[in-house]
């Protein structure tokens, strides 16, 4: 029987301590050293200067991918973030200044609102006292004139009952002497003697 020449030799025996079991009952050579597993490949010396290699590359890609994308966008987005931050603020102190000169501008408006208020109380007040004042004088002149005008009416009305009075007593004052003694007297008379009794 033949043997191959590659490098796994196939041995028709006994299995050795380095061999392993093939399906068809042959038995193919495995060296010792991977049997034991004592040849991983992080943990070997021969592939160290690879290993280190390779993690300068992925160490050097790495820095270069986050420093040339990753940090920047990540440093415009917090830039972003602050200026909007800020912008907030900015129109925050906008608004609280606005409405603190709205609420003092209102203020100021119903200051002077109560003060017009209060002027036109006070000149609406002093105008109806001088109306007032003005109709009570015109009032009383009105009333002054009425009674100077009874006044006079009342003293040509007594002076004319007066003369009236004074005919009446002239007459009666003849009849009761006519009357009395019998004889009229003299109308001269009579009338001098009412008048000394109306003067006494």
């Amino acid at each position: 029987m033949s043997e191959p020449n590659g490098p796994a030799a196939i041995i028709v025996a006994q299995a050795s301590p380095g061999t392993q079991p093939a399906a068809s009952g042959v038995e193919i050579a495995v060296p010792a050293a991977e049997a034991h597993g004592s040849n991983f490949p992080p943990f070997d010396v021969h592939t160290f200067p690879s290993q280190l290699l390779w993690l300068v590359i992925a160490f050097a890609a790495l820095y270069l991918l986050m420093s040339r994308i990753a940090l920047p966008r990540i440093a415009t987005i917090l830039e972003e973030r602050h200026d909007r931050i800020a912008d907030d603020i900015e129109e925050a102190g906008k608004l609280k200044a606005e409405s603190e000169a709205a609420a003092e501008a209102y203020e100021k408006a119903l200051a002077s609102a109560r003060n017009k208020a209060h002027g036109i109380a006070t000149e609406t007040r002093d105008r109806l006292a001088a109306d007032a004042e003005a109709r009570r004088k015109a009032l009383e002149a009105e009333l002054n004139v009425k009674l100077a005008a009874a006044e006079v009416q009342i003293a040509a009305t007594k002076t004319s009952a007066m003369a009236n009075v004074r005919g009446i007593a002239v007459d009666a004052a003849g009849a009761i002497v006519n009357t009395l003694i019998g004889t009229t007297p003299a109308p001269s008379a009579v009338e001098e003697a009412v008048d000394t009794a109306i003067k006494g």
